[in-house]
C-alpha cells in the first residue's frame, strides 16, 4: 500500500533544543512528517544523550546513543556543531534562511547575542515561525531566572496541593511540566503555519514551563480571584476536596484503587456500596456535604472494598453502576497492559547499539496515516555531510570544519570516515 504525504512533508524544522520540552514538540513535528534537523552544542550534543541507559556492548561503549535520547529525538536529523563559533553562527543562519520553523530553548537573549534573535531572522526569511521555550518566558520579572520543570511547578502553584495534609509538599517524579509545553509548543507551531498558509506571514511563538503548568488549574483561580486569601487550595493527600468519592482507596493487600465518582453519580455509588440509605444522609446528600465529610466518605469506601477477595471483585462492583475507576499500577503493569500494547501506546523499537527496548507512542492517532513502526536516532552529527551538503558546501569545505572544531561527530562515525584530500 503506497502511504500519502504526511501533514507536514515538505516543512523543514530547525531544532536547537534539548533534554524534554523542546525536543518534545519538535518529535512530534517529525511524527507529522516534518524534516526536522536538530542542532545539537559542542562537545557532547543533547545533553539527554548522558541519561537513561546506555548499550551494554563493550564495543560501543563511548557511542553517543542513549535510550533517553532515542524516546525524545527519534526521526530528527543530527548537525552537530559549535554554536559559540562564528562559522557555526553562519551555517545556521543559512539554514534559517530556508527553514520553515525554528525551535529552541536557550535562556532568554541568548539567540538574540549570538545574532539569531528573531526579529534578525524574519529580515533575512520573513515567512519562518520561530518558536521559544523558556522556563518563565522572555519578558517579566522571572524572565533571567534559570529554572526546569519542578521548579515551574512550584511558582505556578501546583506542589502546594501536591502531598499530605500534615506532611510536606511532593513532587509527581514525572516530567508533566516538559512535556505538556512540548505538546502546546507543538499545537501552536502548526497553528502558525496554517496562519502562514493563509497570509504568507511568518511569526514569533512563546511557549513557557510556568504558563502551562498554571494553565492546568481547572477551577481554583476563579476561587482566589474572588475569594482572595478566604479560600487558599491545600494539600489533601489521597483524596480529591470535591468529596466525590475521588481518590486513592486502599483495597487491603497492598492494592489501591482510583474512583472518581462525580456529584451526578452518588446515587450510584451508594447502590455499588450497598447501602441505599446513605443517598439521603444528611451528612451526604449534597455534593458539599460530602466535601465536608470526605475523610467519613473514604472510611466508608475503604471498609467496603476490603470485603471483596481482590482487586478486581471490586472493580466488577463498581463497573457494574457504571463509576469510573482504576486499579493503580506499576509502570510494569501498565506497560504490560495489552489495551496500551495494542494501540502502540507501548512502543516497540529497535536500536543496532541498544537492542530492543520500549518507548511511549504518540499522543495522538491520524485516520490518513498510521504510525510509523521503523524508528531510529541519529548519533551525534550522523548527517553533518548531508545537510550542510544541501546547504551547497563540498566535501572538503565540510572536511575542513571538522580540525577547525565547528563540526563534531560520534568517535564511531569519525573513525568510519577518514577526512578526504582535498583536491
Amino acid at each position: 500500500m503506497t502511504l500519502p504525504p504526511k501533514m507536514l512533508t515538505g516543512y523543514r524544522v530547525l531544532d536547537i533544543t534539548q533534554f524534554v520540552a523542546g525536543p518534545t514538540c519538535t518529535r512530534l513535528l517529525a511524527e507529522a512528517g516534518a524534516d526536522v534537523i536538530k542542532i545539537e552544542l559542542a562537545p557532547f550534543g543533547d545533553r539527554s544523550r548522558f541519561q537513561g541507559l546506555k548499550p551494554r556492548d563493550p564495543a560501543h561503549k563511548n557511542t553517543s546513543q542513549s535510550t533517553y535520547f532515542f524516546q525524545q529525538n527519534h526521526s530528527k536529523r543530527s548537525l552537530a556543531l559549535d554554536f559559540k563559533h562564528e562559522k557555526s553562527r553562519q551555517i545556521l543562519t543559512r539554514l534559517a534562511a530556508k527553514a520553515d520553523v525554528l525551535v529552541e530553548n536557550f535562556t532568554p537573549g541568548v539567540m538574540a547575542r549570538a545574532g539569531l534573535g528573531y526579529e534578525t531572522l524574519k529580515a533575512i526569511n520573513p515567512r519562518l515561525i520561530m518558536c521559544s521555550i523558556s522556563f518563565a518566558g522572555q519578558t517579566g520579572p522571572l524572565s533571567d531566572k534559570p529554572g526546569f520543570d519542578y521548579i515551574a511547578q512550584a511558582f505556578a502553584g501546583i506542589t502546594g496541593v501536591i502531598g499530605d495534609p500534615d506532611g510536606k509538599p511532593a513532587q509527581v517524579p514525572v516530567a508533566i511540566g516538559d512535556a505538556s509545553t512540548g505538546v502546546a509548543a507543538a499545537m501552536a507551531v502548526g497553528f502558525a503555519l496554517l496562519h502562514r498558509e493563509r497570509t504568507g506571514e511568518g511569526q514569533f511563538i512563546e511557549s513557557t514551563l510556568l504558563d502551562t503548568y498554571f494553565h492546568m488549574h481547572e477551577a481554583n483561580v476563579p476561587k482566589v480571584s474572588l475569594r482572595g486569601d478566604g479560600f487558599v487550595p491545600q494539600r489533601e493527600g489521597s483524596l480529591h476536596p470535591n468529596g466525590g468519592p475521588v481518590g486513592v482507596f486502599d483495597c487491603g493487600r497492598g492494592e489501591f484503587l482510583v474512583i472518581c465518582a462525580l456529584a451526578h453519580q452518588w446515587p450510584q455509588m451508594v447502590r455499588a456500596l450497598g447501602r441505599p440509605e446513605l443517598e439521603n444522609d444528611p451528612r451526604f446528600e449534597s455534593a458539599r456535604a460530602r466535601a465536608d465529610n470526605r475523610v467519613l466518605v473514604g472510611e466508608i469506601v475503604e471498609a467496603w472494598l476490603k470485603t471483596f477477595p481482590s482487586r478486581e471483585a471490586a472493580i466488577a462492583a463498581l463497573e457494574q453502576e457504571r463509576i469510573p475507576c482504576a486499579p493503580v499500577l506499576t509502570l510494569n503493569d501498565a506497560m504490560a497492559q495489552p489495551h496500551l500494547i495494542e494501540r502502540g501506546t507501548v512502543r516497540h523499537v529497535s536500536d543496532p547499539r541498544i537492542g530492543q527496548f520500549a518507548i511511549p507512542g504518540a499522543p495522538m492517532r491520524f485516520s490518513e496515516w498510521p504510525q510509523r513502526t521503523e524508528l531510529r536516532a541519529d548519533l551525534l552529527g550522523e548527517h553533518n555531510e548531508e545537510i550542510l551538503g544541501e546547504l551547497g558546501l563540498s566535501e572538503q569545505e565540510i572536511d575542513q570544519l571538522y580540525p577547525e572544531k565547528v563540526l563534531v561527530q560520534d568517535r564511531e562515525l569519525r573513525a568510519a570516515k577518514p577526512l578526504r584530500q582535498a583536491s
